[in-house]
């Protein structure tokens, strides 16, 4: 819990400073009875349940000054709520190095057992869009909330060559966002040089069209949808992946990336063809940083399932902001009718 007005929560000290002087009239009280004739009566008065009893409304009503206090200060709580519509683009890698079998089978077979988990579990009403990439990027499978379609997309990946992440988050957000144009100018340093180079001019000076800039949000506001990407390899080709995730920082989707692998590589044989796929860490960690997403590191099949389920209850649940000042003051209110009907039962006064 936060608070709007923090500073305001100095005004506590009051509580025990309001306790402290009800003690210090209590004490005064008790000498006051000396001077009373009969002391029997006093100590009848002062004693037993009725002592208990006269304690109770000045403490309800001390809670309820506290609750005041804290309504003042503006209370903030993050409470979680299952997404009315939402629209989830999983981003699969299914470059060449996905065939390593560090993980059982290998890696893009695990890869596709946990995307068909997490689209099992996902609540009925998400729409789930299935995005390949390699050297290219393609959307497999159109958002749908028909969990057998998103599946069937999933087990129909196959691998390519090359990788290319950047195109994987630009074709993840041209399926958010169909009607927007992406400028691949500004994401492939390729385009940009080539434009560079032949003097790239306006279209009324016969060059290229510039596409409509689309409505900047807050990195990770637009909570209606996000992307799960997972890549184990760097890229190599095709947009650059940074500027891509500053596209979709722009429109507020949040990138959550999973890396599949090992920043030392593992060495794969294809025939007569050997690399080594090295996982781009640092590139995935900014990804995530700049869309207001988060990082996962899979190290085997096991836990690429538990990413996946992480991923479930975190992207799936909506966490909103709510000031809860009126709880705080109903609260009060309640302790304050409380002690004064108690005082009124019991002493057939308000005090």
């Amino acid at each position: 819990m936060t608070f709007i007005w923090p500073e305001l929560l100095w005004l506590l000290l009051a509580v025990p400073l309001s306790a402290g002087l009800y003690w210090y009239w209590l004490r005064r009280r008790a000498r006051a009875a000396l001077h009373f004739a009969s002391l029997g009566v006093v100590k009848e008065a002062l004693s037993g349940r009725r002592q208990t009893r006269r304690h109770i409304p000045p403490t309800l009503m001390l809670l309820a000054l506290g609750c005041l206090i804290v309504a003042m200060a503006r209370p903030v709580a993050r409470t979680a709520l299952p997404f009315t519509a939402s629209t989830v683009v999983l981003a699969i890698d299914t470059s060449l190095s996905m065939v390593a079998q560090d993980f059982e089978p290998n890696r893009l077979a695990a890869a596709q057992m946990a995307a068909k988990q997490f689209i099992q579990q996902r609540p009925a009403h998400t729409r789930l869009g299935i995005v390949s990439f390699a050297g290219t990027a393609a959307l497999v499978q159109a958002p749908t909330a028909d969990a057998e379609r998103a599946i069937e997309a999933v087990d129909a990946l196959r691998l390519e060559s090359m990788t290319a992440v950047g195109s994987g988050i630009l074709v993840s957000l041209k399926t958010l966002f169909p009607d927007e144009e992406m400028d691949l100018m500004a994401v492939d340093p390729r385009v940009r040089a080539k434009d560079d180079r032949n003097g790239a001019r306006s279209l009324d000076e016969g060059g290229r069209k510039e596409a409509p800039k689309a409505k900047v949000n807050r990195p990770g506001s637009y909570s209606s949808a996000a992307i799960i990407l997972l890549s184990d390899g760097q890229t190599t080709m095709g947009p650059d992946p940074i500027e891509a995730a500053r596209m979709a920082a722009e429109r507020g989707v949040p990138i959550y990336t999973v890396g599949v692998g090992t920043t030392e590589g593992r060495i794969i044989s294809l025939g007569n063809y050997r690399f080594n796929a090295t996982l781009d860490e640092d590139t995935l960690k900014e990804i995530a940083a700049i869309t207001h997403g988060e990082y996962y590191n899979a190290t085997d099949a096991a836990a690429l399932v538990n990413i996946y389920r992480n991923l479930n209850a975190k992207v799936l649940i909506d966490r909103q902001a709510k000031e809860i000042s009126a709880l705080f003051c109903a609260a009060a209110a309640l302790c304050a009718i409380v002690a004064a009907m108690l005082s009124m039962l019991w002493f057939s006064r308000v005090a």
